[in-house]
């Protein structure tokens, strides 16, 4: 289980996130929540800020033809979302993210759905090159309000050991 505090002080204590390398278990699910409830402007934002040219995100009268008949949400928007909602869970006191794999996206998102996502943890190994290290793999799935899986997707990412993490060097 891991501590989301830790007394500093005398009546003093901070707020923790993440897992050390140590703390993760193969097998484990972490169900990440908050969820995020999805709105127009998001969706609109994220494509435009990204550059993405396809109307289907932003121009209603357009996706009234397709086969959904409205807007769908950005599918790199949806997999920005499910990782943001990961990070406390399994890469707080990652060092880096080594790559994102089988990206699927299995049902469409719009605005006004909620997004909730779940990790479980498929793998981990030391780390060959870095003792302080270890590679942590999870699958990541992502749900809307209904419960229906909307995208999925496998993360490797180089995870501290405990006494090697950023936040223990800077005093966090």
């Amino acid at each position: 289980m891991v501590q989301n505090v830790k007394q500093i002080g005398p009546q003093r204590f901070r707020e923790t996130f993440g897992r050390h390398y140590e703390q993760f278990e193969i097998g484990d699910v972490y169900e990440h929540r908050p969820g995020r409830t999805i709105t127009e402007t998001d969706n609109i934002w994220f494509t435009l800020l990204t550059m993405n040219t396809h109307p289907m995100h932003f121009d209603t009268q357009y996706a009234k033809a397709s086969e959904f008949g409205k807007c769908i949400v950005c599918s790199p928007f949806t997999v920005a979302l499910m990782v943001g909602m990961s990070v406390t869970d399994v890469s707080q006191k990652a060092i880096a993210n080594l790559g994102w794999q089988d990206i699927k996206m299995t049902y469409p998102l719009f605005a006004g759905d909620t997004l909730t996502a779940e990790s479980e943890v498929l793998a981990k190994r030391e780390s060959a090159k870095r003792p302080g290290a270890g590679i942590v793999t999870v699958k990541t799935k992502g749900f809307n309000q209904d419960g229906t899986l909307v995208c999925e997707f496998t993360r490797v990412m180089l995870i501290a050991k405990d006494g090697h993490s950023v936040e223990e060097r800077v005093g966090y």
